[in-house]
């Protein structure tokens, strides 16, 4: 069958067979063959990408995609290899061919923190583990990203920098969040939805916002319908029974976790009440829709959240792959590579979570990658309080999820909703997340039986490597090529010579 973007119709293979014509075919590896000094790897932009697993249309399954001016064109599935394809065809073998990946929640740092993490070094790391679309922070960077001027500031960091499509998630503090003319501004320079903090943010430019605020947001959000993501944590007004109470080793992981506890999540949620309610249909701000970003509660909060989402919220909710991965008991003491906020609970709490993931309550992935500088992560003190906390992974998300996953029996169309269709949907991204006729060829290609161990030897283009959590694992899952809008931008350990991505603004 070949379904087609021109004609929009699944057409039998045979009835187009006769006009395919001879084919040059590269057979992967292909490195002697790669050539491309600008944005592609390989010097074409119309050819066709085949495997024995293809995932499109719903299935896995031997398939070739036919790749023209940057989109998918067409997609021949079944016996393909019984005709030779008109154009070149790069022929992966059984090598998985998806969607590539879209991370929706990444901090890049660019301006004023390149030293942290930085555009070229956040999009290479991204291209080399799959990821074909990025959506950046507002915060950690500086200034944060709060107003049309600041985003141009972001804009001109990016330029000329980007191996993958960038987007960019606007920030919400009290400064705009109670003036909609400040709010309107900042949309309509496009980024792609706004984020908010209910707990301090630990930079200084990027205040917290109470439940008032929120409201009034998604009031402005609600006539361009896009999201608002909130960081979901609230110190609760009552001490609880968890405080830290008398001296504790601030090396101690169980000490972060007390200073931490869940029921910061419960809290947060607790008080979104009534603008969750407000984003049900006749509600105040229909049309406005609320994303909690990492969640890591997988108790009383996601129970909360189900709630919310049987009575008509508009919502839905990411989890990070370091919640699934890891589980409080393992951090050792002092390794404060693992600190990130919220924390990572108990290994009870992580297969709540992985039950929640599979049973479609916690919607989609996304890295959270919070790089820093080494010397803020404090390793050598190991001091759990006053070290930065994120976790750095924006390489690895993809083995990471499917190396975890394989004792849950995850699927590759699992994996393909959780980091290609959710998160195009959530950032508005109608042409990207799916390899269908007419959407942008961001596809991802690997093996994922291929095992590594993530060590010394391992390439990594992450700023700072010797800040993640996940040195000295080891996963399955070798990226091969990664094509971004039909540029061929990672093969074989290669970056292409150009940085070609695109900034993605709302319109």
């Amino acid at each position: 069958m070949v379904a087609s973007a021109a004609s929009g119709k699944v057409l039998p293979l045979l009835a187009v067979a006769a006009a395919l014509a001879a084919a040059l075919l590269y057979a992967a590896p292909f490195s002697k063959s790669l050539g491309g000094e600008g944005c592609s790897l390989l010097p074409h932009d119309h050819f066709w990408i085949a495997s024995e697993r293809v995932v499109t249309l719903g299935r896995v399954g031997p398939a070739a995609v036919e790749v023209k001016g940057g989109l998918i064109n067409a997609i021949a599935v079944g016996d393909y290899r019984s005709f030779v394809l008109r154009r070149p065809i790069l022929d992966y073998g059984d090598a998985v061919i998806m969607p590539g990946l879209i991370d929706v929640h990444a901090h890049l740092d660019e301006p004023g923190r390149a030293e942290w993490e930085g555009f070229s070094t956040g999009t290479r790391a991204a291209a080399a583990g799959g990821i074909t679309t990025l959506v950046d922070m507002p915060l950690n960077s500086f200034p944060s990203t709060v107003s049309e001027e600041t985003l141009k500031l972001k804009l001109d960091a990016a330029r000329d920098k980007l191996y993958v499509d960038v987007g960019f998630w606007g920030g919400l503090v009290p400064e705009n969040a109670m003036d909609p003319s400040k709010l309107e501004s900042l949309l309509n320079a496009g980024v792609l939805g706004l984020k908010s903090f209910m707990c301090p943010s630990g930079i200084n430019d990027f205040p917290m916002t109470n439940s008032t605020h929120i409201e009034e947001g998604l009031v402005t959000l609600a006539k361009y319908k896009r999201p608002l993501l909130i960081h979901a944590e609230r110190i609760p007004d009552v001490a609880s029974d968890e405080d830290l109470d008398g001296e504790l080793d601030p090396r101690s992981y169980a000490t972060y976790l007390k200073s931490r506890p869940a029921i910061w999540e419960e809290s947060a949620i607790r008080d979104l009440k009534r603008a969750m309610k407000d984003t049900e249909v006749g509600g105040r701000s229909e049309g406005a829709h609320l994303h909690i970003v990492h969640l890591s509660d997988a108790e009383t909060t996601l129970e909360l959240l189900k709630d919310a989402k049987h009575s008509g919220a508009k919502l839905s909710i990411e989890t990070c792959p370091h919640y699934l991965a890891f589980s409080a008991e393992e951090v050792a003491d002092g390794d404060t590579r693992f600190k990130c906020s919220p924390p990572i609970r108990d290994a009870a709490n992580k297969e709540n979570l992985w039950e929640a993931l599979l049973d479609g309550h916690i919607d989609m992935l996304s890295s959270d990658h919070s790089p820093s500088t080494p010397d803020l992560k404090l390793m050598e003190e190991g001091n759990f309080l006053k070290a930065w906390g994120g976790i750095s992974s924006l390489q690895f998300v993809l083995p990471i999820t499917w190396s975890h996953g394989q004792k849950y029996g995850i699927t590759l169309n699992q994996l393909v909703s959780w980091w290609s269709e959710k998160p195009a949907e959530l950032a508005g991204q109608k042409k990207k997340g799916s390899i269908l006729p007419g959407y942008h060829a961001d596809i991802v290609v690997w093996k994922p039986e291929t095992q590594f161990r993530l060590d010394d030897s391992h390439t990594v283009y992450h700023k700072h490597r010797n800040i993640s959590a996940y040195l000295g694992s080891e996963l399955s899952g070798k990226v091969l090529s990664t094509f971004v809008r039909g540029n061929l931008v990672f093969a074989e350990g290669k970056h292409a010579g150009a940085a070609c991505g695109v900034p993605i603004l709302a319109k």
